[in-house]
Formats: structure tokens, C-alpha cells, sequence
């Protein structure tokens, strides 16, 4: 067995396109409904659903490629680490709901790095 990096990098651009498919799908689902929400008026839960949707798209297509349940929800947790430091800037008026948004988005994607390096083998070994 060996590391292949272009599998490993393969894997990273899989997860964010199954991630803005979760959150397109079923973000216009919701809103279809009419169960949109606002960043200004509820940024928390607006953040919470937001990271629910992409992090379905991702574990839909990580069971399907063969991932395991623990490494799925791994994955699906750097979704929503980004708001632990967050929320409570949010909350003492630090930062507002775009602001939430905007930093969470571009955590969320070197954390998936992370957790993807922390178990390298699994992203990256190809047979000989």
C-alpha cells in the first residue's frame, strides 16, 4: 500500500462539491416551503441548518465511496466546529450574522484538511 496525493486531493474536491450540493438541494428545499431563514435576523440557526445540508451531501457520498460511519461524522464535524469560537463573538456583538458566515465558510475547508490529514490512510492509500 501507498499514499497517492492526487486521491488524497481527488477526496477534498469530492467532499466540497457533495457539500454545496447538500446545501443547494436542500437549502431550495427548504425554501421552497417557505423555511428560509434570514442571517441577519437568525444567524444561529441559519448557520446550524446550512452546515446540516452540506454535511448530508457529504456523508451520502462518503457511504457510497465506502466510508465508514466514524470517518463520515468526522467529516461532517468540521462542518460545525467553526461555530464553538464563533457563536459567543456573534452573541457579545463581535461579529454579525454574515460575518458568522463568512469566517465559518473559510474554517470549515482547512479543518476538512485537517481531519483528512489526521487519517491520512484513509483518504489517500492506493493498492501497488
Amino acid at each position: 500500500m501507498r499514499h497517492s496525493w492526487p486521491r488524497f486531493a481527488r477526496h477534498y474536491v469530492e467532499m466540497v462539491l457533495a457539500m454545496l450540493v447538500g446545501m443547494a438541494v436542500l437549502g431550495l428545499l427548504r425554501g421552497a416551503v417557505g423555511l428560509g431563514l434570514s442571517y441577519e435576523r437568525d444567524p444561529e440557526l441559519a448557520y446550524l441548518l446550512m452546515a446540516f445540508d452540506m454535511s448530508v451531501g457529504m456523508a451520502v457520498w462518503m457511504r457510497y465511496r465506502g466510508h465508514g460511519w466514524a470517518r463520515t461524522l468526522e467529516m461532517c464535524g468540521a462542518m460545525f466546529a467553526p461555530v464553538l469560537p464563533l457563536f459567543p463573538l456573534l452573541w457579545l456583538d463581535v461579529i454579525d450574522g454574515m460575518d458568522l458566515m463568512m469566517i465559518a465558510h473559510v474554517a470549515m475547508l482547512p479543518l476538512m484538511l485537517i481531519v483528512m490529514l489526521w487519517r491520512r490512510d484513509e483518504y489517500a492509500t492506493c493498492a501497488d
